[in-house]
């Protein structure tokens, strides 16, 4: 593991995963919690910004942003959920594409065949659902500010479901076309 700025912010989003869960679900502290996941949002928008601006990419950051990513994303779901703040058929759909997808990567990692690439629209739903979050959080409070969060938080969430669904099928085909092809040439 190379430790260089972009990765250590992406370190940073990973440990708040767990501090959230406390935060959240055992100690019920929303304020604290708002604050833990806007860092999050905050760090996947910059660790590949200064990666970039840097020169300080690499194949374990490649690799580690987005095994966080689904970390952070499936850990607040699942604790949204618990406290009802989503429905249980939501968490199953995002976490149904990710688990599909996992089969799809460790098929193609037994194969020797290159990931599919992440597009621009799989970032731009990842993206929307990191941002998501903290509104939905602040939604849940009867004021003027969380009516606005509410309005917010749904419009990202939901224009973020619907890029994480479609990105989902697309990378699940491509790498499914990929599996299929090697088969049809190791034959």
């Amino acid at each position: 593991m190379s430790l260089n700025i972009p990765n250590l912010l992406t370190l940073l989003r990973a440990l708040g995963v767990p501090l959230f869960l406390y935060l959240f679900l055992v100690m019920e502290e929303p304020v604290a919690s708002f604050i833990v996941i806007t860092i999050g949002a905050i760090t996947d928008y910059f660790d590949g910004k200064v990666a970039r601006a840097l020169n300080q990419t690499s194949d374990f950051g490649a690799k580690f942003d987005p095994a966080v990513d689904r970390l952070y994303i499936g850990a607040v779901i699942i604790a949204f959920a618990i406290k009802q703040y989503l429905p249980w058929w939501l968490v199953i759909a995002i976490i149904s594409r990710d688990l599909i997808l996992l089969l799809v990567v460790i098929s193609q990692r037994l194969r020797n065949i290159t990931f599919v690439e992440v597009t621009f629209l799989g970032k731009a739903a990842t993206f929307n659902l990191m941002y998501a979050f903290p509104f939905l959080l602040l939604a849940k409070s009867d004021t003027p500010l969380g009516t606005i969060a509410f309005v917010f938080g749904w419009s990202f969430a939901l224009w973020g479901i619907a890029l994480y669904i479609a990105t989902g099928i697309s990378y699940g085909r491509e790498g499914f076309s990929q599996i299929r092809g090697s088969r049809v040439s190791n034959s």
